[in-house]
């Protein structure tokens, strides 16, 4: 089948020598300059033809792999009614990222963030029998978020592409395979675009659930911070990293002795003073939950990783605890807070406070702090939970191995979402013994144009854009240098490889010079640069291949014949 030639001199593209004022990574400058996106408002971008081209690509293998798990396609509106969100608790929970609006009538509306609760209500209505099941419905959709900071071009936007997918099941086991069918296709998506990827295991946060895998694209301009062991196939999101707990014997360690260490309410200051280091003390963070004050130990050498603390204890909201919290409760002395002797404050600690371990840490008095202090002996932890941030060299805690940090882009994330939406709308089928069966559901998620972003991020070089073949904006880049028979052979051998079913860009225009076309075929960064330059009365055209540099010579039928394979 004959393919389409895009001919630049009729190409709506225009490409730019220097890099956006505003632009901050790489994805952003070289997608802004090649002519792909452009920006509309803060974290709102236009699709140029080019663009588009690439973005449809990355829709096509996605939505190929989806089909190949029998997943059906359906598309769900993004204008969404208030109620189905209200009723999991998502209306509120999602806070500002929420873009809500009303109709003419006063109806409360939202613009879809992402669709679990649309998604159960439709299977609701079409599924009544187990016989239904199971089912896995995908869309490829826009959706949005009002981010607070809108940045890296379309990495952060408040409205983007996005594949998302469901898996409804009448038992446990079900979900397992739906989910695993899922995390192949993933690996087979990411795969064929080209992508250098980490599967992670990951927290659910507000999506609720269980088992969670995220799916990273290591890039310096990711936001996502994840753990690679070196040793053995153990990665994860920083926030899913936990620390085994070890108790020790603590019986040796003598009494609880309250040391004057006066102007120390830091530990900063207080290791200094005691002339220890920071991880011989206890750290203690309160923080209010609902209203209710909770104390959380680290070890003083840490810092507290808020985002584990808040999906700890997600729906609800957390806040610090604050100078008018610390006038209603005169036993909680700021800069001086211990975990022994408190009174209607739950404890939590981070694995490492271990039972028999023995910490130096507040004494509840201004200017006083105690040592030989126990955990078990002296004080009881309520809960062990993760929640420090994690450092380059923590143990693995699968082989020990200290961890390696990098940063990386979410380009997909997978739940087992198990019966939370089921529950909050009655997804009930009929079962085979006549009674109904609560359902069971997955979630999947596939960043359609974040992909595109961590493509621009992982396949570049100094010169530009180096696209991988399946999703590049055509499959060569001809050009030709300028003189008249140049562009005649150019549009020549770019018509003979479109009627063997090659996509091809031509660089017809007339008045740019041999150097631009050279320079903007590699900032756009087709796979493959036919030129048709000073060898065109022999009928030689030169061959380079984008991602090595490779250069030769041939006959024109010798590099069709090269090119179409």
């Amino acid at each position: 089948m004959a393919a389409q030639v895009q001919r630049m001199s009729r190409l709506m593209v225009k490409t730019l020598r220097d890099d956006p004022a505003d632009a901050e990574v790489l994805s952003h400058k070289l997608l802004v300059r090649g002519g792909f996106v452009r920006r509309t408002a803060a974290g709102v971008w236009s699709w140029l033809p080019l663009g588009k081209k690439v973005l449809a690509n990355v829709e096509r293998i996605v939505r190929e792999e989806m089909d190949a798990i029998g997943a059906q396609e359906v598309l769900l509106p993004a204008l969404l009614p208030k109620e189905p969100y209200e009723a999991t608790g998502r209306w509120e929970e999602y806070g500002a990222e929420l873009f809500r609006l009303n109709d003419r009538k006063g109806g409360d509306y939202l613009l879809g963030p992402t669709h679990e609760e649309i998604f159960t209500l439709l299977v609701k209505d079409q599924c009544t029998s187990y016989k239904d099941l199971p089912v896995i419905l995908y869309q490829i959709q826009t959706k949005y978020r009002d981010e607070a900071r809108p940045r890296a071009g379309i990495l952060r936007g408040r409205e983007f592409t996005m594949k998302d997918s469901y898996s409804f099941d009448t038992a446990d086991e079900g979900l397992a395979e739906s989910y695993a069918l899922h995390r192949a296709a993933y690996q087979r998506i990411f795969e064929r675009l080209g992508l250098d990827y980490r599967i992670c295991a990951a927290t659910a946060g507000a999506m609720g659930g269980s088992k969670s895998e995220e799916f990273l694209a290591p890039a310096a301009a990711g936001e996502d911070t994840f753990a690679d062991c070196p040793a053995c196939d153990y990665a994860a999101n920083t926030e899913a990293v936990s620390f085994e707990l070890k108790p020790v014997d603590g019986s040796a360690v003598p009494a609880v002795e309250e040391l004057d260490t006066p102007d120390t309410p830091t530990i900063e200051t207080l290791a200094a003073y005691m002339q220890v280091p920071a991880s011989a003390t206890l750290k203690n963070l309160l923080v209010k939950v609902d209203g209710e004050i909770i104390g959380i130990g680290v070890p003083g050498d840490r810092e507290v990783d808020m985002d584990k603390v808040e999906a700890h204890f997600a729906p609800a909201a957390v806040e610090m605890v604050g100078a008018e919290d610390f006038e209603e409760r005169p036993d909680l002395v700021k800069g001086y807070v211990g975990p022994q002797g408190l009174e209607k404050v739950t404890f939590l600690a981070d694995p490492r406070i271990a039972p028999g371990t023995a910490w130096i840490t507040g004494a509840n008095k201004d200017g006083v702090h105690a040592k030989n202090v126990v955990a078990g002996r002296d004080f009881e932890v309520d809960a062990y939970v993760d929640v420090v941030v994690v450092q380059e060299g923590d143990p693995c805690p699968n082989c020990g191995t200290g961890l390696k940090l990098d940063r990386a882009i979410e380009i997909g994330h997978i739940f087992q979402l198990g019966r939370k939406y089921a529950d909050a709308f009655q997804l009930d089928v009929l079962g085979q013994n006549g009674k109904p069966v609560r359902v069971t559901m997955g979630s999947y998620g596939v960043g359609v144009s974040r992909a595109v972003a961590a493509l621009a991020e992982q396949h570049a070089d100094d010169k530009g854009l180096v696209w991988p073949k399946e999703v590049a904006p055509a499959d060569v880049h001809v050009v030709a240098a300028g003189k008249a028979a140049q562009t005649e052979l150019a549009l020549s051998v770019s018509e003979q490889l479109a009627e063997a079913g090659v996509r091809v860009l031509v660089d017809d225009r007339a008045g740019v010079s041999p150097g631009v076309k050279f320079t903007d075929a590699e900032l756009l960064g087709v796979p493959t640069i036919l030129v048709a330059g000073r060898r065109t009365a022999e009928g030689v055209v030169e061959l380079k291949d984008r991602r090595t540099g490779e250069r030769e010579e041939l006959p024109v039928a010798e590099a069709i014949a090269k090119i179409v394979g």
